[in-house]
């Protein structure tokens, strides 16, 4: 089966996709936030987003472009796909 690459800056996932995408990572949610220049350039304050999915899923709607990526789904688990050998490791 090919993989659905989505292109978040042209098909930006909604509060219902980021949910989702939350509610099944098997990750730090807060992880899903890069910790970039723009996030530094904003002010946010990276503690506001430990272990609290609505606030990730708030920021991500209006700024999708703070989404780590890439963020691979199969079925019911959710990824970051760093470093890139995880990618392999969920869909083996």
């Amino acid at each position: 089966m090919s993989p659905d690459i989505v292109l978040y800056m042209k098909q930006r996932p909604d509060e219902a996709t980021l949910n989702h995408i939350v509610s099944i990572l098997q990750d730090p949610v807060e992880d899903l936030v890069r910790k970039d220049s723009v996030f530094k350039r904003l002010e946010l304050n990276p503690d506001d987003y430990v272990d609290n999915p609505a606030a990730v899923v708030e920021l991500l709607v209006r700024r999708p472009a703070l989404m780590q990526r890439p963020v691979v789904v199969r079925g019911n688990q959710a990824i970051i796909g760093r470093p890139k050998d995880r990618i392999a490791e969920l869909l083996a």
